[in-house]
């Protein structure tokens, strides 16, 4: 098997990529058509409700939306007729205001793709802010310590719609620095933009840190320390190798600025895509709501298109000739501080909840309506007058096993479809274009308003990060010249999957998967807020953050307790990946090496290898 064989035969053809795009996009298009019959509601009377919530329609008002709209046709009838009518550009008429579809749709999607762009500058900035650190130690030679997780977990852990509201109270209202409301000019797009940048920045910043001393421990950045090379080359090369690998997480984060922003956008008054999606999903109004999607699909296959291209273009001709040097991480000693900071996260959070269990989640006092934290009430009261600690306390358990569940089921899924590049190919940059609250609202007409359905509807869309990840990964280990080596010596499948694949995809994975588990937490709250998945009086801590939102301006300590929570959650949750759950992939590939060399494997491995090694990217 030839170097340019190997490093290409695992990469899907355009053609099959392209009919993976074209299969997802028509099925995600016919489920949208679908949601009014899915919902077991007439049509007509969701639309009537729409245009006038007091009028009490007659049978005959029913029948004549009916024919009006051709709801009497079928779903497909309606979903090839507004298909045909898309080269001509026409979108059709909205149910509800019976004005046309496309302006509507091209003005926010305008306004969204202009949000989009200001978060994503905030997301580069806040991401090269969480790994100057490491970068500068690095190619200096310096970096003998693992960076500490603890400002990264926070940052992600930071509810969006919670930082878009104190954003707009503190800097619009209070200091009155920009807008607070409404979409007139650049100035209001600076408060959402770092609302929505900051903990997407946090997250793409933390796996990008995580990844740079791998980067710097490659021969090719010992040889040139040695040899006098200026340690700002020493970086931006370090950075071209290891953001190739962390840039497929863009997708899902562009397009979720773009589609998933609708509290963002809602708080802020700005006249979005996302908003415009979900409103005409609750009116069940198809045509703008089909728009919109079809719009958020065009928007991921191009997204991807870009990054997939840009990220070649990074690896250059390595990993065309598979020739690509793998990334094998040193052994840091962690900072005493760090350890010291995680004892104290999980004293804190076991303290919390232990005293939470001990109280009474349900009990309302009209008369104990948001007072401040005090002896009786260590974190406050709500609007009903629950006490807040008791209901941090009780929804714990339920919080953390959901969110966890979810999270395994996510990870599974993307680890299976990003290892089959052939079938998942094109699938996952549709699936990323789907916001969570779509997804909701798609498994609750079936399944009606309940937990599981929201578990269910973030696991359909959670999924498509690892898949991008694990593709990406998967293609730069099939292009490593230890990979060849194994293949020219006969290695089979299984013993490339246990010794090189999982070593190489398991643990940065696995630590994106821990690093968004407070994200899937709100996305649930998210949709139990829309009256989607969990109900009151439920005490889910995302629930808690959702309902307590609108009074975080007169009582801030409603919102801050559950805020911590996630935050501890986080906290614990990376430093356990780094001290135990998760293992460096060298020291996974150290013990594989050990088992390779009882087999008379590891002397012809290194021979061939260090052949390769010297094709570096860089």
């Amino acid at each position: 098997m030839s170097i340019m064989s190997a490093g290409t035969e695992a990469r899907p053809s355009r053609w099959r990529a392209g009919l993976g795009r074209l299969a997802a996009g028509t099925a995600l298009l016919t489920a949208v058509a679908l949601l009014p019959w899915l919902s077991g509601n007439d049509p007509a009377l969701t639309v009537l409700r729409a245009r006038s919530a007091d009028q009490d329609p007659t049978p005959a008002q029913l029948a004549a939306v009916r024919q009006r709209l051709g709801l009497d046709e079928g779903t497909f009838t309606h979903l090839v007729h507004w298909l045909g009518g898309l080269p001509q550009g026409d979108a059709g008429i909205s149910w509800v205001s019976g004005e046309a579809v496309l302006p509507q749709v091209t003005s926010a999607f305008a306004v969204s793709v202009t949000l989009m762009l200001g978060a994503l500058v905030v997301t580069i900035a806040v991401a090269a802010l969480v790994s100057a650190h490491t970068l500068y130690l690095g190619s200096r030679r310096r970096l003998h310590r693992a960076t500490g997780t603890i400002g990264v977990a926070v940052l992600a852990a930071l509810p969006k719609f919670l930082l878009a509201s104190l954003l707009a109270t503190v800097c619009g209202v209070w200091l009155g620095w920009f807008p607070s409301s409404g979409w007139e000019g650049p100035a209001s797009m600076v408060l959402p933009a770092l609302a929505l940048g900051v903990p997407s920045g946090a997250m793409i910043g933390g796996l990008l840190d995580q990844s740079l001393p791998a980067a710097f421990n490659e021969p090719w950045a010992r040889t040139w320390h040695a040899y006098g090379f200026a340690p700002n080359q020493v970086a931006r090369h370090a950075l071209r190798r290891t953001v190739a690998g962390v840039l497929p997480q863009l997708l899902p984060t562009v397009v979720g600025l773009v589609g998933g922003a609708v509290a963002v956008e809602k708080i802020f008054n700005i006249p979005g895509l996302g908003r415009l999606a979900l409103d005409a999903a609750i009116a069940q109004d198809l045509p703008p709501l089909q728009t919109a999607t079809l719009a958020l699909i065009l928007l991921g296959v191009v997204a991807g298109l870009l990054i997939q291209a840009l990220r070649r273009a990074l690896l250059g001709p390595a990993l065309r000739d598979g020739a690509l040097p793998t990334l094998h991480a040193p052994a840091l000693r962690r900072g005493r501080s760090t350890r010291w900071a995680t004892v104290a996260c999980a004293l804190a959070l076991l303290t919390l909840v232990t005293a939470g269990l001990l109280r009474d989640p349900l009990h309302v006092d009209t008369a104990a309506r948001l007072l401040p934290p005090s002896a009786a009430h260590p974190l406050g009261t709500d609007a009903l007058g629950r006490d807040l600690l008791a209901r941090l306390g009780h929804g714990a358990l339920r919080t953390v096993g959901v969110a966890l569940a979810v999270t395994a089921v996510c990870t599974l899924t993307g680890l299976l479809l990003g290892m089959a590049a052939q079938v998942g190919a094109g699938l996952t940059e549709v699936v990323s274009t789907m916001p969570a609250v779509l997804a909701g609202m798609l498994t609750t007409a079936v399944t009606g308003p309940s937990a599981s359905g929201a578990a269910l509807a973030v696991c359909l869309v959670g999924w498509t990060p690892y898949a991008t990840q694990a593709a990406a990964l998967l293609e730069q280990e099939r292009a490593s010249g230890h990979m060849l080596a194994s293949l020219s010596f006969g290695a089979g499948r299984g013993y490339l999957l246990r010794h090189h694949l999982l070593p190489a995809v398991l643990p940065p994975v696995l630590r994106n998967a821990l690093l968004r588990l407070p994200t899937t937490v709100l996305v649930l709250a998210s949709l139990g807020f829309l009256g989607l998945g969990e109900q009151p009086p439920t005490a889910e801590w995302g629930r808690l953050l959702s309902e307590n939102q609108p009074y975080a301006e007169l009582a801030p300590w409603t919102v801050l307790g559950p805020a911590c929570a996630l935050v501890l959650l986080s906290v614990l949750a990376l430093s356990g990946t780094d001290a135990a759950a998760v293992r460096s992939p060298a020291s996974v590939r150290g013990r594989m090496s050990r088992r390779s060399h009882r087999r008379g494997v590891q002397g012809k491995d290194k021979v061939i290898a260090g052949r390769t090694e010297p094709r570096s990217v860089v």
